[in-house]
């Protein structure tokens, strides 16, 4: 099968409306993947003319390709920087957007898009309508830049937007501080779609559609890189270290929260406690998920059989599991139930679902 067959074989997997479909069509993924890609975590990079066959494979693929790694430079580890996001993802969050021909768009991070995401804009806004893509890296603009070559896309370098209007904004990498820069230019109907983390360092990164880019819904699950501007090092976990000061037993263990896609909702109703993940040998040496909570001076592990250790001030898995029990009450609302309000100082950012609530998550 060659690469335009397997461009519409991706095409056909997106469930998402005729017209996004479309636009996706117009513009075949691997003419804007770079030819140095990397797919595995650790080790050197996948070349194109080195092995074309896995190159296709990989660009051809469900999944995000990364597109940098290191923001260019090298490491033990290959931490993704750029990336062309997955295909369902974009068309979920065009859809969000609710982009219809004539439209004024802004897109924050070209890179993560490889100039791709772009393009299917320019598609659905047509001859009447505009596409500005923002870009920090110089050299990834340059990419995208040259794969857009021939279109109407403005690719801007730099991290503030030109001014708009714009009716709709679409951020392609998460912010947990919502600028003033990507929602002060927006229409009193416009709308500004974006990976939010509630988190101050990394954590899950659900989309919210946020109107004028005060309140909205969220739409769904992602997992997005920081805006280069907001990255901050992950603090010290205060658990390392520490003997065990409290155990109990929990009717879920780590290994329930991931199978019945709960962490997410949970991280939204809990803003006073951050929850992670991680694996440990668990059972013969197999790793297993471990869901690890922390609050100040305070910490605790839930293990895959329900098992917790924690220490500090703050029994965090009685907290938790009180956060738990109330989203079972209320039947497992989902994620689309919870909205977001982004206060006037962009200072304080409130999560409810339905009567639950409120939840205020204070951004650093």
């Amino acid at each position: 099968m060659n690469m335009d067959d397997l461009h519409s074989s991706l095409v056909a997997r997106l469930d998402t409306s005729e017209t996004v479909s479309a636009a996706f069509a117009d513009h075949p993924r691997h003419r804007f993947i770079p030819d140095l890609v990397w797919p595995d975590i650790q080790g050197l990079p996948l070349i194109r003319s080195a092995d074309p066959e896995r190159w296709t494979s990989y660009v051809y693929d469900d999944d995000p390709v990364v597109t940098q790694a290191n923001d260019g430079g090298s490491g033990a580890i290959n931490t993704p920087t750029s990336s062309s996001s997955a295909p369902q993802l974009m068309a979920d969050m065009i859809t969000a957007a609710e982009i219809d021909p004539g439209m004024r768009v802004l897109e924050i991070g070209t890179g993560t898009g490889t100039g791709w995401n772009a393009a299917i804009l320019s598609s659905l806004v047509g001859p009447t309508g505009s596409v500005t893509s923002l870009e920090i890296d110089p050299k990834v603009a340059r990419h995208a830049r040259d794969r857009l070559s021939g279109s109407a896309v403005r690719v801007v370098e730099g991290v503030t937007p030109p001014e708009g209007p714009y009716d709709a904004v679409i951020a392609t990498c998460a912010a947990h501080r919502i600028p003033d820069e990507w929602t002060r230019h927006l229409t009193e109907e416009g709308r500004l779609v974006l990976p939010w983390d509630p988190y101050e360092a990394k954590g899950p990164t659900p989309i919210v559609v946020l109107d004028g880019g005060v309140e909205g819904r969220f739409v769904r699950d992602g997992s997005f890189m920081r805006d280069r501007t907001q990255r901050v090092p992950p603090g010290r976990f205060p658990g390392m270290d520490r003997k065990t000061e409290r155990e109990r037993n929990l009717p879920f263990g780590s290994r329930d929260l991931l199978d019945e896609d709960l962490l997410t909702r949970l991280v939204l109703a809990t803003p006073e406690i951050t929850i992670g993940m991680g694996l440990r040998p668990w059972t013969d040496g197999v790793p297993q998920p471990i869901i690890a909570l922390s609050a100040e001076d305070s910490w605790a592990y839930i293990w895959p059989d329900g098992s917790t250790t924690g220490g500090g001030p703050h029994d965090l898995t009685e907290e938790l599991s009180r956060s738990h029990d109330e989203l079972d009450e209320a039947g497992r609302p989902e994620l689309s139930e919870f909205t977001l309000e982004v206060s006037p100082d962009h200072g304080t950012h409130t999560v409810r679902s339905g009567p639950l609530g409120p939840w205020q998550h204070r951004v650093r």
